[in-house]
């Protein structure tokens, strides 16, 4: 018998990802970002969110994806990292999807690089692929 599990999805570009349900707190509409200097380049800022200062990682340039201004359907999802909060700045959040671990694979390895490390399974669900990231390796704010 295989497990469901639930994952947030999100878009960049035209591509879905996904993230573990267990690891987002919320999500948000672009609130105004403070630019913080001498972060690296997809360190967006950070957010006060009632209260509480969140730094926001644009996923665009994490993934080396064109950057673009954001819009009405941007968000920023709030997840919880080891007991780091971290806003993701992504084009728009979709849905809650479940996936059982059937229909789960490990990414293929194709490139020996860091953004190929940000992919860690792949979901299949309903003729669509969502792409199942490693929140550790994507939100590593050290230097590359």
């Amino acid at each position: 018998m295989s497990e469901i599990k639930e994952f947030v999805t999100y878009r960049l570009n035209e591509e879905y990802y996904g993230i573990d349900i267990n690891n987002v707190e919320n999500i948000e509409k672009v609130l105004p970002i403070t630019r913080v200097p001498y972060t690296p380049p997809y360190v967006k800022g950070v957010v006060n969110l009632r209260g509480i200062i969140v730094p926001v990682v644009d996923l665009r340039t994490r993934f080396g994806l064109m950057p673009i201004e954001a819009t009405d359907e941007s968000r920023i999802i709030i997840v919880n990292v080891e007991e780091l909060k971290i806003g993701m700045l992504v084009d728009s959040s979709s849905e809650v999807l479940q996936i059982s671990d059937d229909d789960i694979d490990a990414a293929p390895n194709v490139r020996k690089d860091n953004n190929n490390e940000f992919v860690k399974y792949i979901g299949k669900k309903n003729e669509r692929i969502i792409m199942l990231i490693d929140l550790m390796k994507v939100l590593s704010i050290e230097a590359q």
